[in-house]
């Protein structure tokens, strides 16, 4: 039986995933990185990005906004400001979201840093899940095209 990671990524709101995984690649502050079983233990910053998780022939994806993760002993502990998984977006209304937050930053030029760190937040928030989305459905129709 080869070794596997028990994978558990929670929000504010929920547990998004808790299963075992044979391999997660995450987006950190300082790049991406590949967690395989026996990593050396690791801490990092999440960024807005998507998870990639494998498990056996299965890839999931999910897009994130943020957080902490933290690996040790073959146990993966994702802890996302939000996370949903690429099925469940809907790739119009994260596009939508993205152009408000847009206009809000557009029309607040001159707000101060923390506002305009917040807006930046969101439009990167946004960003990352209509890529997540559009990678999935076309990952998607394309395996319905294979069949």
């Amino acid at each position: 039986m080869s070794l596997r990671i028990k994978f558990k990524i929670v929000t504010p709101e929920k547990t998004v995933c808790d299963q075992e995984i044979d391999q997660a690649t995450l987006p950190v502050s300082d790049g991406e990185v590949t967690i395989l079983p026996n990593h050396r233990s690791y801490i990092a910053s999440l960024k807005a990005g998507e998870i990639m998780l494998k498990t056996g022939k299965e890839e999931i994806s999910m897009a994130v906004s943020g957080g902490f993760i933290e690996f040790d002993k073959n146990n993966l502990v994702v802890l996302a400001d939000t996370a949903e998984r690429a099925e469940e977006i809907d790739e119009k209304r994260a596009e939508e979201a993205r152009k408000k937050a847009e206009d809000l930053k557009n029309q607040k030029i001159s707000a101060d840093s923390e506002d305009y760190a917040r807006m930046a937040a969101a439009i990167e928030k946004e960003w990352a899940r209509i890529r997540v989305a559009r990678k999935h459905h076309s990952r998607r129709s394309m395996n319905l095209n294979n069949h």
